[in-house]
């Protein structure tokens, strides 16, 4: 994720980083300025019409449609980005749930090898996770001397959520916790499923297709009248007019697009891979 100073103003506005849409649009609006410039070449020069012209009034269902496409857009970016701050608050649920089991571990358990062994396991989940929802190969194993014994071919959270919960219930097979011991423990694991499976559904559940398609044909085909109608009144400042209004309206399909998915390697996207190290570095503390 790109780390920034929201108060400096003049960073964000001179500064170019490799997520800019400015940079993914630039082909798009070459031809939107080559289109524009036809269009108008065609009006003012070819075939030499007027203000009075019927096309001077497409401009009127440009208005129209312009609040139409701001709803739109405005619901689409709050659908992204509130998928984006779920996934956030999720993987804050993580690191809690992760320092408040080892802090309860740490409290019950006197064994060294016992200890050693959430000691990694813990943190061991949530770099599985974050492998897992970014679909890099998770069939390693994480630490030397942990045998994690992961297939390949299984979801490797619920393997590693499963060696977690054996092991509890090994330590209350053998007398080293008590059953009201493994009844707390047993909520702190629970949730590891449960927010391993909250972020799959944001993961694999899109925006609906449909609506996505119509955003984009509807911006594309309201750009692509504008100058039509922009050239009577504006001339071949219409070109950059039209580049503007389009810059605008892709870039927020843009963002949309690229934050609606939190778990990839953008630069927007969440920092799960800090995140799973800075579990890691608490889980140790306590340890």
């Amino acid at each position: 994720m790109v780390q920034y100073n929201p108060k400096d103003w003049i960073t964000f506005i001179f500064r170019f980083h490799k997520s800019d849409t400015f940079r993914k649009l630039i082909p798009m609006m070459i031809f939107i300025g080559s289109y524009t410039y036809g269009v108008g070449y065609l009006e003012i020069v070819h075939w030499k019409l007027s203000e009075k012209s019927y096309l001077s009034n497409i401009n009127i269902m440009h208005s129209m449609l312009g609040f139409v496409i701001s709803l739109l857009l405005v619901f689409r970016t709050n659908t992204a980005y509130d998928r984006w701050w779920e996934g956030r608050k999720l993987w804050g649920a993580l690191v809690n749930n992760s320092r408040n089991l080892a802090i309860k571990i740490s409290s019950m358990l006197h064994d060294e090898s016992d200890r050693q062994y959430f000691r990694k396991m813990i943190p061991g989940f949530a770099s599985i996770l974050n492998k897992h929802l970014s679909n890099e190969d998770t069939g390693k194993q994480l630490y030397d001397f942990v045998d994690l014994e992961i297939d390949h071919h299984k979801h490797k959270p619920n393997q590693i959520a499963k060696m977690l919960f054996q092991k509890v219930n090994d330590l209350y097979l053998q007398k080293k916790i008590t059953g009201d011991q493994l009844i707390v423990l047993n909520e702190e694991l629970k949730s590891f499923a449960d927010i391993c499976g909250a972020c799959e559904r944001i993961k694999n559940t899109p925006i609906p297709y449909s609506y996505s398609a119509f955003i984009k044909k509807f911006i594309f085909f309201y750009v692509m009248t504008l100058p039509f109608g922009y050239v009577f009144s504006l001339g071949y400042y219409s070109i950059p007019v039209v580049i503007f209004i389009f810059y605008v309206l892709a870039s927020l399909e843009l963002i949309a697009e690229e934050i609606e998915d939190p778990f990839g390697n953008d630069a927007n996207d969440l920092p799960t891979q800090k995140i799973a190290s800075n579990i890691k570095k608490h889980v140790e503390e306590i340890l």
